[in-house]
């Protein structure tokens, strides 16, 4: 089996989302969107201030890389601290990578100060967050079983107990199916599925990548 030490779970925006926030009468607007480099996070903060060109602020902040190698973010005017720090932070704090976030805010007309600010900008990314569709990315394996029908059923089962897909599956004169498992367990169930047939399910591990957690 490969050496997986290094491919750690990370989370990950699957599908970007817009929320809309009032403090004091300003409208703070957090756009959220996936961009797996710095040139897609920099092009879609581009687009946001054109969109918004009429906004007091278009602060921004990203991170780019599974492990969060590449961060950024901008004030856009506002004091220094009070604005990109704060949403990198809300980032970094809920672990999400590959994305970036333009909080613009249109002036209400009362000052918030640096304590209202923080806040703020913080809260819109929070809901900007909620307002997107968000997932844990595990690295992991899919295995194709093959199998006699007599011995479909314990295989089913064992997959069901276990709460692992069972996909593509093609009945000929013999079943064949497969599932896909997080990386540390592969060994485990292969092992299981050999002891549950009698060493008569052929099992090949066909690929490895990330997929989507069921969380």
């Amino acid at each position: 089996m490969d050496n997986t030490t290094n491919f750690q779970p990370y989370r990950c925006v699957l599908t970007g989302g817009t929320a809309e926030i009032t403090e004091k009468k300003s409208r703070f607007i957090a756009t959220v969107r996936r961009t797996e480099s710095e040139e897609e996070a920099v092009s879609f903060i581009e687009e946001m201030k054109k969109k918004y060109w009429d906004a007091s602020h278009n602060c921004s902040a990203f991170v780019i890389g599974r492990r969060g190698q590449l961060t950024r973010c901008s004030d856009d005017g506002e004091p220094s601290g009070t604005a990109g720090r704060p949403m990198l932070e809300v980032l970094l704090g809920e672990g999400i990578c590959d994305a970036a976030v333009v909080v613009t805010r249109y002036f209400g007309g009362t000052l918030l100060g640096t304590g209202g600010l923080v806040r703020a900008y913080g809260a819109a990314v929070k809901a900007g967050l909620e307002a997107s569709r968000t997932a844990t990315m595990r690295y992991g394996s899919r295995i194709r079983i093959g199998t006699d029908y007599s011995d479909i059923g314990r295989i089913q089962y064992l997959l069901g107990q276990k709460g692992y897909p069972q996909e593509n599956a093609e009945y000929t004169e013999r079943v064949a199916l497969e599932t896909v498992v997080p990386a540390p367990e592969e060994e485990r169930l292969i092992k299981e599925l050999t002891e549950a047939t009698g060493a008569r399910a052929e099992l090949e591990v066909v690929d490895r990548y990330y997929f989507v957690d069921k969380d």
